[in-house]
Formats: C-alpha cells, structure tokens, sequence
C-alpha cells in the first residue's frame, strides 16, 4: 500500500479532574480542554491541525472526564470537520503511553499506518504533515517534534540530544537536574503501530518485576505506595529514554511558537499566539473596526458574533470576547480574555487579565495584571459571578467565583 492510501488515526491526550489544579479557578467551571483560546476551546486547536493529516480516519480524545462534559463539543466538531471525534474515558491513570495501550483495540480498528499523539495543553502550529514526511524519510518506529529554548528554561521539560545529521534521538533524560541541552520535547508524537508492541514488553517487564520476589506485607504496602501498576507507561522514562540511541526514534525541529499551557496566565499568552496564526490559516475569524459602525479595533481580536460591543469601545490587540458579552460605550480591552455572558460597563479598562462567566465590571474600573506570565499574580483573573463595582480598581489579583469587590485590592487572592 502506498503512502496516498495509507490511513492515519490521531490520538489527543486530555488529562481530567486528577490533574489542573494550577488552572483554578477557570477549571472550577468547565474542563480545561474546553476552556477557550482565540474564541476556540484549547483542544479544538490541535483537531483542527489534525486536519491537515492526509488519510486522516478518526480523532480519539483520551481523559478521564466525565464523557457528558465532551459530548457535545465531541459531537458538533466531527461535525465540522467531517472526520469521525470519539471520547474515550479512561478508568485510573495509565501514562501517557499506557493509556495509549488500553484503547489499542479501537485505536487500530481502521488498521492506521501511523499514530499521531499529541498533549492538548501544547500549544503550537502543529507541523504534523511535515513531522509525517520526515518520519516516513527517517524510518523508525517514532519522531517527535522539539524546539531550542533557553538554556534557562528547558530543565522545566524533557531535554533531548539529536544527531545533527541524521535527526536521530540520542539521549533523553525528563527534567534533568543539571543542563543536558537546550532541545526539548514539545508533546507532539508520529509512531508506527510497533508502539504498542514496545509499550505491552514494558508491561510485561513492570508484571515479572512485581513476580520476581515473594514481599513481606510491610514491603509489599511500600512498594504499592510508590511503584505504579503493571500497566501504567510513561511515554518519557519508559520509552523515550530507553529506546534514545538505538535508531527507533528521530526528532523533528520546529522553528515556530511553542508553549506548555499548565496556568491561567499561559492560556492568555497562547490564546494571543493563536490570535496572531488565524492572521495566516484563518482571516475570516479575526474583527475588524474603524470606530464608526464597530469598535475600534487594533491587532489580534476575535469577537464571537453573539457579543455586543459598543462603536466607541476600543479593542485589542490580543483580546478574545466570548458568546454574550456586552461591551458598553467608551470599554477599553488589551490583551485580555473575557468569558461567557461578561457584562463590562462604561469606561472600564481591562489590559492582562481574564473575566470570568457572568462577571461584571462598573463604570470606570479597572482590573489589570502587568503581564508576567510566570508569575502566580503576573495577570489578573476573575472567577465566575465576580461583581467589580462602580471605579474599583483590581491589579495583579485572583478572585474566585461569586465575590463583589467594593474596594480595590493588589497583589492579593480574593477567596
């Protein structure tokens, strides 16, 4: 079979309730997959990149979130796209790999030459046309796409030496503790079906090492506490790093954008990267105003067509305005995210910050971050029903769900 006929299947990991703690309070209300970037839910961005695969046959979303919270979304994008978005349940933590392994049966029903995996809070132009040819060139079992960042940053991920020739993975080693290089694994995976042979040896392997010796029932709860099941696989220690070096997995460099979106405040850095990539792949969801009959509009806005936005209000750049907000005369928005059925009154300011559902913003307030997206207070972010009243001024804050400020608060938690 050639490569025009062989099909391809992609698998999105999206994590569940067990993990996202960091991401509260926006996770109190909805999953965090389905919390909006640019106007689209985190996991619609690697769909749609999905959609550029030739011979793609399904999606699979893998979690451990309840199916009802994805069944709607799962529904109205396969929809869209005319490609076949299934939600799989997982019932405990497998890994990253072993979660791939539990669902092989279905994974592989349309029989796929190769298996896409990608981690929904990645956030990144998604070159997987490009990966898949530079695999198909290499002729492994696995590539993975990296990028350089600074040598500052990359002990937070998996550093990873490749051969500067043939792209072959060298060496993998996650979070190292002492520099290693300044390559990191960004969380976008080509396999061939080999994987799941590979992944069932490592559960054997984790089954005879739990066999080879008869435990007293101290050691046994011991060793229960911190040794993981048989069948949980880790695609980094159990994989990556074993098979570096032994001509199986190959690497593929983007020069593009790429963040990891753990917080709040990195879902507003990302949701202005994809902002800025609708410029090239997607125009047409991206407003546009003189000030006249519309709001004025600087750089990078997404406006959903249900908000209503006054024509003095002045947008942008890397604002994104949620289904029923109303945006009333003489609003100021900067980088900012504002969420479902926000109302933001005359005159307020919002620069470096996320407004929760249903919130309000009185006349004249303002509520702002200074835009450090590491920091736990770097941006301002209101929970759901949150009442910022009448010239009240909220910097550099977070305020969970169903508060009424009165007096203006920084650098504090609102609980």
């Amino acid at each position: 079979m050639n490569n025009s006929e062989q099909k391809v299947v992609a698998v999105i990991m999206v994590g569940g309730p067990t993990k996202g703690t960091r991401f509260r309070p926006l996770s109190f209300n909805t999953p965090k997959p389905l919390f909006p970037l640019a106007g689209q839910p985190m996991v619609h961005h690697p769909i749609s990149a999905c959609k550029s695969i030739p011979n793609l046959a399904q999606i699979f979303l893998i979690g451990f979130h309840e199916e009802r919270e994805f069944a709607l979304y799962v529904s109205s994008i396969s929809s869209e796209l005319k490609i076949p978005v299934r939600y799989l349940k997982e019932d405990k933590p497998h890994g990253s790999a072993g979660g791939l392994h539990y669902f092989k049966d279905l994974i592989m029903e349309d029989t796929p030459s190769h298996i896409f995996l990608l981690n929904c809070d990645v956030c990144c132009s998604f070159p997987l046309p490009e990966m898949l040819d530079a695999h198909r060139r290499y002729g492994g079992m696995g590539t993975l796409l990296v990028i350089k960042v600074s040598a500052e940053s990359a002990s937070e991920f998996g550093e990873l030496v490749a051969d500067s020739v043939t792209k072959e993975l060298l060496h993998y080693t996650e979070k190292p503790e002492t520099f290693v290089s300044d390559l990191i694994n960004c969380g976008v995976y080509v396999f061939t079906p080999e994987i799941f042979k590979v992944i069932h040896d490592i559960r054997t392997q984790h089954e005879d090492r739990a066999n080879l010796h008869t435990l007293s029932s101290y050691d046994a709860l011991r060793l229960a506490t911190k040794t993981p099941t048989k069948d949980f696989v880790r695609l980094d220690q159990d994989i990556l790093s074993p098979l570096a070096g032994k001509k199986q997995l190959y690497t593929y460099e983007t020069m593009d954008f790429w963040e990891q979106i753990k917080t709040p405040a990195m879902s507003l850095k990302c949701s202005a990267l994809y902002l800025a990539q609708f410029r090239f792949n997607s125009p047409g969801l991206l407003a546009c105003g003189d000030g006249i009959k519309n709001p004025t509009v600087v750089g990078d806005v997404y406006i959903h067509p249900s908000a209503k936005v006054h024509p003095t209000a002045k947008i942008g750049p890397n604002v994104s305005i949620s289904a029923n907000v109303r945006i009333a005369a003489g609003v100021r928005l900067i980088s900012c995210i504002i969420l479902d059925d926000a109302e933001i009154q005359e005159n307020a300011f919002v620069m470096y910050a996320i407004v929760g559902w249903k919130s309000s913003l009185g006349k004249w307030a303002r509520v702002q971050g200074e835009g450090d997206y590491k920091r736990k207070l770097g941006i301002t972010i209101l929970g759901e029903a949150v009442t910022v009243e009448d010239e009240v001024v909220v910097v550099n804050s977070i305020v969970l769900p169903n508060k009424v400020l009165n007096i203006s608060v920084q650098e504090e938690i609102i609980l």
